[in-house]
């Protein structure tokens, strides 16, 4: 079957016509006429795009139904269209995903990339093409250099090779303005979001035009050559190029464009495999870099030998894990302790983490709570790996095992913005009346824990200087204690001790030291 070479129809001249035109406009003072325009632009170029989407469908549906016939002679050039669909929905979802991201920062979760509301909206790509932690607009210029690249390698006419090099060209232009400029800058720097989303459509429509034109070549192809030995290349696919020691290397490898009805002779090391698939496996009993080689034999349809090379290095690691408390080096008896636990080149859903001397809850992908069982024991935390079925010991960490540290005492007062805690030294007399207690904590800073106070003592000294103590059996100033602070002057002190406070590991505990207070 003879395809002809797809021209340019005089609809798209006139697209990308109208194309050049808005985007010169663009550098003008953006008025909502010429928005509209876009608008206008990018319906015609969806338009477009359908009409190319359903002729490349039919395009795989006859190569569909030519490999049913006859697969012997279609199944090379049918599997070079499946990767060229493959690679050309990729792209395109990904452009199509990156139109409703920016129609979305301008007009809010809800925005519809076919009834853009904030057309005129400069900082919308600029956010998902440019941002750093975005930074969307690097992505898919890789992507397009990729695709253009891909689809150049599987075109023989210089023509419609140099067509899709203009249609995905991502060189900026030597020019004024542009000096210093990227790509993704120059495409979506302070630009419109009708504008950048007219430019996906736009490279979504050069997608489309160039799929069709590998596709022509393709079913071109069949006609008029079979496949071609001299083209025929080895390759192992490994399964990992990393394995852990004791585990296993598993690579397939394969012959590229094989016939099926014929099978090739492996060989690696000098011994033949007996793999009717390809696949190769050898257990891995020490570490370091390795490298499989070997060749594959194979008649061609002339009847002659092919031998090829192939080579795949790889690498075998110790068994290893990462276990780090994410607040201290230690654990603390009674409290939540968060931890993190990974495996280099192991997936967390393939990590599993347990405790001696204590439980281990998980608290999310990688993340655990540690809740060891009491202080002066260590505690172990065992890391395993689920690898090919089976569970692999990836090693064991010690920690030791404390007493949660006696907290600060402190009085909470209201201020504004929120409140504060004093520690000690002069207070207002004001401020000491409207507290309404005694308060205890651990906020170093590395943790942030409250305590309960069960009760304290203050202690005022009269004109004789004799000890006037008075007693709170609860966090709370009793009447007595409030009724001396009314009768303090100015640069009086009392102090405040025997705080006692019991923490989140219910041990009860009497603070060291006592606050004084200098009322101002």
């Amino acid at each position: 079957m003879a395809a002809q070479q797809k021209k340019e129809s005089p609809r798209q001249k006139m697209i990308n016509l109208m194309y050049v035109v808005l985007m010169a406009m663009l550098a003008l003072n953006v008025s909502s006429d010429v928005l509209n325009g876009f608008s206008l632009v990018e319906d015609s170029l969806l338009r477009t795009t359908v009409n190319a989407t359903a002729s490349n469908e039919a395009l795989y549906k006859d190569l569909q139904g030519q490999m049913e016939a006859n697969p012997a002679k279609v199944k090379e050039w049918y599997d070079k269209a499946q990767h060229v669909k493959r690679i050309s929905d990729s792209l395109y979802n990904f452009a199509e995903m990156l139109k409703i991201e920016i129609v979305r920062q301008a007009d809010g979760k809800e925005g519809d990339v076919k009834n853009i509301r904030n057309k005129e909206d400069l900082e919308a790509a600029s956010r998902v093409m440019l941002a750093p932690r975005a930074g969307a607009g690097a992505r898919l210029y890789k992507a397009v250099n990729s695709f253009r690249e891909e689809m150049e390698s599987m075109l023989t006419d210089e023509t419609q090779k140099k067509i899709i090099a203009d249609n995905l060209d991502t060189r900026v232009p030597d020019k004024a303005g542009t000096l210093g400029k990227n790509w993704q800058e120059y495409m979506f720097e302070n630009t419109p979001v009708a504008a950048a989303v007219t430019l996906l459509s736009k490279l979504q429509s050069d997608v489309r035009y160039a799929e069709g034109e590998v596709l022509h070549a393709l079913v071109a192809n069949i006609d008029i050559k079979d496949l071609r030995v001299n083209e025929l290349n080895a390759f192992v696919i490994p399964s990992s190029r990393t394995v852990v020691q004791g585990g296993r290397f598993s690579a397939q490898i394969i012959m590229a464009a094989v016939d099926t009805t014929k099978r090739p002779t492996i060989y690696v090391g000098g011994r033949q495999i007996a793999s009717p698939d390809g696949m190769y496996e050898a257990v891995c009993g020490s570490t370091g870099d390795f490298t499989l080689k070997g060749y594959i034999e194979m008649m061609d349809g002339r009847g002659q030998m092919v031998r090829r090379e192939f080579s795949q290095p790889y690498t075998v690691v110790a068994p290893s894990a990462t276990v780090s408390a994410d607040l201290m080096n230690v654990l603390y008896a009674g409290y939540e302790n968060p931890l993190s636990v990974s495996i280099p080149g192991v997936p967390v859903n393939k990590v599993v983490a347990s405790m001696s001397g204590g439980v281990l809850q998980p608290a999310g992908a990688g993340k655990y709570i540690a809740r060891p069982a009491e202080p002066g024991k260590n505690a172990v935390i065992t890391v395993n790996a689920n690898l090919e079925g089976r569970t692999q010991k990836m090693g064991e960490f010690t920690f030791r095992v404390r007493k949660l540290p006696d907290p600060s005492a402190f009085i909470e007062y209201a201020a504004e913005g929120g409140s504060n805690r004093f520690r000690g030294g002069r207070l207002s007399k004001q401020v000491l009346m409207g507290a309404k207690g005694i308060g205890a904590a651990i906020d170093d800073g590395l943790l942030n824990i409250e305590f309960r106070v069960l009760g304290f003592e203050t202690v005022f000294f009269d004109n004789m200087g004799n000890a006037v103590p008075a007693v709170s059996n609860s966090a709370a100033f009793t009447e007595q204690q409030r009724a001396m602070f009314r009768s303090l002057g100015r640069g009086k002190r009392f102090y405040i001790s025997r705080i006692r406070a019991v923490g989140p590991d219910g041990a009860e505990r009497t603070l060291d030291g006592s606050m004084e207070v200098i009322v101002n």
